[in-house]
């Protein structure tokens, strides 16, 4: 038994109060309220190793509150693995107390701990009195949810805000280094380089980066052509200086300002007295019209890779705004994935217009994620194409052209080059229908660990432009798979267990001395490949990780809450990889860039108290999804 002290006095009471109420659901409540249950409950501590609460010891009469150390509950060993931990501000048992039955795993203390202990009387009453400790009572994961979307709503609002003003810094617009050319530079260079990068201006800048002058299109037909200058002429000889500059800490609005007073649109910003990028009306006019339809508008017009290079840096200027309003995890993807699908299917356009292709001839496909329609903001290619031909060696040369041309393009725009080469420039990507369906047979007869893996890349797959009857025989070929390969994909998916330790709390590790976890590889792929199994298993015929999941959970027979479950964690981990990408140290509750190269790990200590209890019960939810697929297919 631990040792107790007698009921708080008054002069504990407002002290104990006001330590509830820095965690969830009291900071929720009435003050009143919870000092009505801090004065009705008791204190005790328990030794280490000591067991806190047994299903020997009946129905739960109390809820235990961690104020310090931790608590790790454990089942038989019959049970499945993996514990459950408490920390400290955390609750338990709900389930127990309020089903008025014994606990099912064994708590035993981690070191020294000290809870208080709210008599199941002063919960009910509390429960009647506060609508929000009810709400957590009954729905503590999805009111954590809840709670977690509004305090990111809160942050991003602001800085969203902030971003969609002229008070916006100039820092947030440069989006890359501007092209110069040194003074000397005869005129026919200049022009050409203009050309080609398809800009409107050129820099002129010393050797060390000091700016000298600027030479635009508007000022070629007064200052070159119509005076007949040769092109041999040195851009010094043309350029309009002194330039007019900026500081990368000045704001939007002083660029507007500077271009209204000397009837300019380009303004090069400095950082340090040296060119740093390149400001324009565009620029400006930009932080007031994000919207789904006006980004949407303006790929759909973009006349050449330069200006999708611009509409893709919208598109992730969009999503911070998504965000600020409050937007859920599947329909930001969605979005997400949306725009960027106009924007591949624009420099589709783009490129069959200049070699004089035919894009019904063939199928662009879209994998992965944007197969998925879940694509984040750090997302890599993953594409192929179908082709109709008569001789297929023959005609892939071409394809194979023209689908390198389009994947540099959209490298360019941002969406790098698939490490793994899934990309539609790879010939064992750019197959006719029989030939992709010969492949989708061969990987499920063999289920060899590299056929497992091009499964989970390939086999969520979308058209996504051209001839989508092309699709339909590779549809067709993930009906029915054999029992065989489905087991394997199984365990293939059980080789990476969630994050969780044999307590129960979250396993991290360490990268840059901080201690971390791979949102994606340790959390979503999680979801990902059992939706996929399921849906294989059970013909689900849907594309997205949520549908997948909700069609399982009505093809297995589950409880609503079960499947809810499964949704909820897989979004609420979506949601934390967005805000990790898209804040870089500036979005709320996420820490600075860890790692480039890794752009969804997170530092768990950067998190929120909130955010912290949301993500371990989203790992239990995956570890016990897990748990099922091995009960289902172990055997």
């Amino acid at each position: 038994m631990p040792d107790s002290a007698a009921t708080p006095s008054p002069s504990l009471v407002v002290a104990l109060r006001d330590e509830l109420m820095r965690h969830v659901p009291f900071a929720q409540m009435q003050p009143a309220h919870v000092e009505r249950l801090a004065a009705a409950a008791r204190e005790a501590y328990y030794a280490p190793d000591e067991t806190v609460l047994e299903p020997g010891d009946g129905p739960v009469r109390e809820l235990h509150v961690v104020r310090r150390g931790g608590v790790t509950g454990r089942r038989g060993l019959a049970e499945a693995p993996g514990g459950i931990h408490y920390e400290a501000g955390e609750i338990f048992p709900v389930g127990a107390l309020l089903g008025e039955r014994a606990v099912t795993a064994t708590y035993t203390a981690d070191g020294d701990v000290f809870c208080l202990l709210l008599p199941a009387a002063a919960v009910h009453e509390a429960a009647q009195e506060s609508a929000p400790f009810a709400d957590f009572l009954n729905r503590r994961v999805a009111q954590f949810l809840d709670l977690s979307r509004q305090a990111l709503q809160a942050g991003y609002a602001a800085q969203a805000m902030a971003e969609q003003s002229l008070e916006a810094p100039l820092r947030g617009l440069v989006r890359q280094a501007p092209f110069a050319v040194a003074p000397d530079t005869p005129l026919a260079q200049a022009l050409q380089a203009m050309h080609e990068r398809h800009i409107g201006s050129v820099l002129v800048a010393d050797a060390d980066g000091t700016p000298r002058g600027i030479l635009t299109r508007h000022d070629i037909l007064g200052r070159v052509t119509l005076p007949q200058l040769p092109l041999t002429t040195p851009v010094a000889a043309v350029m309009s200086a002194p330039v007019q500059t900026l500081d990368l800490s000045d704001r939007a609005q002083d660029a507007a300002l500077l271009m209204a007073r000397h009837g300019i649109r380009h303004v090069p910003v400095t950082d340090g007295g040296r060119l740093a990028g390149i400001v324009s009306e565009r620029d400006l006019f930009a932080l007031q019209r994000l919207s789904l339809k006006q980004v949407g508008t303006t790929i759909r017009a973009a006349p050449d890779l330069d200006a999708l290079r611009c509409a893709a840096a919208d598109i992730r200027r969009f999503a911070a705004h998504l965000l600020g309003q409050g937007v859920q995890a599947r329909a930001l993807t969605e979005m997400i994935s949306h725009l960027n699908d106009l924007l591949t299917v624009r420099l589709l356009e783009q490129v069959t217009q200049r070699r004089a292709l035919d894009l019904q001839r063939v199928c662009w496909l879209a994998f992965g994620s944007e197969g998925r329609g879940e694509q984040t903001i750090a997302t890599d290619q993953d594409n192929g194409l179908i082709f109709a031909s008569d001789a297929p060696e023959r005609d892939r040369i071409g394809w194979i052209e023209f689908a390198r041309e389009v994947n540099e393009g959209l490298d360019a725009c941002g969406y790098p080059l698939c490490k793994g080469n899934v990309m539609a420039s790879n010939p064992e990507c750019c197959l006719t229908p029989d030939e992709w369906v010969a492949r989708f047979r061969h990987w499920q007869e063999h289920g060899a660990p590299e056929d497992l893996l091009a499964a989970s890349i390939y086999f969520d797959l979308r058209p996504l432009a051209g001839r989508e009857s092309l699709c339909a025989p590779l549809f067709e070929a993930l009906r029915a798979p054999p029992p065989r390969f489905l087991k394997q994909l199984a365990l293939n998916a059980l080789s990476h267990r969630a994050p969780l330790n044999w307590r129960g709390a979250i396993d991290t590790h360490e990268v840059a001395g901080r201690e971390v976890i791979d949102l994606k590889l340790q959390g979503t792929a999680i979801f990902v490949d059992a939706a996929r199994l399921y849906a294989l298993a059970h013909d689900v015929r849907a594309a997205g990780t949520r549908a997948r999941l909700e069609g399982a959970a009505r093809a297995i027979g589950l409880a609503a809450g079960e499947g809810e479950a499964w949704v909820g964690g897989f979004e609420y981990l979506q949601l934390l990889r967005l805000r990790v990408q898209l804040g870089g140290g500036d979005g709320p509750a996420v820490g600075p860039t860890i790692d480039p190269a890794q752009p969804n790990l997170v530092d768990v200590a950067t998190l929120n108290a909130i955010d912290r209890r949301v993500l371990k019960e989203c790992l239990r939810v995956a570890r016990e999804l897990q748990q099922r697929l091995a009960l289902d297919y172990e055997r």
